[in-house]
């Protein structure tokens, strides 16, 4: 029976009838039923008056079962009214988890007053959330219990503000889960980077100093130094930075910007960041750099090279790994970063017969690294690499 057929005549008793069956689970199999017809079939506003009625009165069933397969059918969806999530939400565990961390009916009110009323589990649903808004993330950052501090802090879905970070950092100062948490995010700002690289080390330490972006100048000390483990790969940060301009300066201040940096990055696809780096060494604005590289003809990128005071003999190689670049497509799909830096460097070690050996060791290691990212089609030709290498 669809929801259109239940018109103003349905009593309380013949609602409760449509549920009611010998045990337990017929009557959750027919919740399950009428649940997934609300959900799905179109609704005139009468209709929908009495689906709320419905869903009032099996939010509200005795047996936790039926409560279950309502809370699990609907817990995506539009139609489940707000004060019946509410309920659901404050029920146990089995009915209230599926609702808390998918209804897209709460409010950030809502969630935060979970946040601050329920609990272990209840505060872990909101913090896992496919999205959590910066409010509701600080209230969680504040107040939350570790195993939701976690959670919120591993999900890229959440929003942190400086001021969740700020909690988060002083109430678990010393807690590696909780630091091992936030470094896997996808992005962490520079300035939270910074604070925690003095309060993490080991394994966590490297991660958060190879995979987020850091500011420049704590990026070059690192490089410059040997803390515990860690070898921090300029190329890598320089392709990370949100601020070219003032990474490639602290470079060249620090005398960190020579002509194997830039081939590297170029070898890599990180354009970007050698116009950038090319500007500074020659003092041009990179609108001028950018067309002296791509669209200035065969003399562009040698009379930049003039003005940058880099080697002459470079100017081949950088202009076939140009060449490389512009014919080298990025694809749409996860990790395509990773997957156009490894046919790059692939390309690039089977067309180039001169790489310095310390270049060429440096971009073996690279297209290990994107071992993982490179489909069928990108399997390195070790023959020709170990060649190349050997009569380096």
């Amino acid at each position: 029976m669809s929801v259109k057929t239940m018109r103003p005549t349905l009593s309380d008793d013949d609602i409760q009838r449509l549920v009611r069956g010998d045990s337990h689970e017929e009557r959750a199999h027919a919740a399950h039923k009428i649940c997934r017809k609300i959900a799905n079939e179109p609704l005139s506003d009468s209709d929908r008056t009495h689906a709320n009625q419905i869903l009032a009165m099996l939010s509200k069933d005795a047996t936790e079962l039926v409560r279950r397969a309502m809370a699990v059918t609907l817990k995506n969806s539009p139609k489940l009214p707000r004060d019946v999530a509410l309920s659901l939400a404050r029920d146990v565990e089995t009915v209230a988890l599926p609702v808390i961390q998918n209804s897209p009916v709460f409010t950030d009110e809502d969630l935060i007053e979970i946040v601050l009323n329920a609990g272990e589990q209840k505060q872990v649903a909101v913090a896992s959330r496919e999205i959590v808004s910066g409010e509701v993330s600080d209230v969680i950052a504040e107040h939350g219990c570790g195993p939701a501090v976690r959670a919120v802090s591993a999900n890229n879905g959440a929003s942190l503000t400086d001021r969740a970070f700020g909690f988060i950092l002083g109430r678990f100062k010393s807690d590696d889960e909780t630091h091992k948490a936030l470094v896997s995010r996808d992005i962490i700002p520079p300035h939270i980077a910074e604070k925690m690289v003095s309060l993490v080390s080991g394994e966590i330490f490297d991660h958060l100093v190879n995979r987020h972006e850091l500011p420049p100048q704590l990026a070059i000390d690192l490089a410059a130094g040997a803390r515990e483990r860690v070898t921090i790969d300029l190329c890598e940060q320089a392709a990370r930075t949100n601020d070219m301009p003032r990474f490639v300066q602290q470079l060249h201040l620090n005398g960190r910007l020579t002509p194997s940096m830039i081939m590297r990055g170029l070898c890599m696809g990180n354009v970007k960041f050698v116009e950038w780096a090319l500007a500074e060494l020659a003092g041009l604005p990179h609108s001028r750099t950018w067309v002296m590289i791509h669209d200035a003809g065969p003399l562009g990128v040698k009379n930049l090279f003039e003005r940058a005071g880099l080697p002459v003999r470079m100017t081949n190689a950088f202009r076939a790994a140009l060449a490389v670049y512009h014919e080298t497509d990025m694809d749409d799909g996860p990790n395509a970063e990773e997957r156009f830096r490894a046919r790059m460097i692939e390309r690039i070690l089977t067309r180039f017969q001169a790489i310095p050996p310390q270049d060429l060791d440096y971009l073996l290691e690279k297209l290990d690294a994107y071992a993982a990212y490179r489909d069928g089609s990108l399997k390195v030709k070790t023959d020709q690499a170990s060649a190349m290498k050997a009569s380096a």
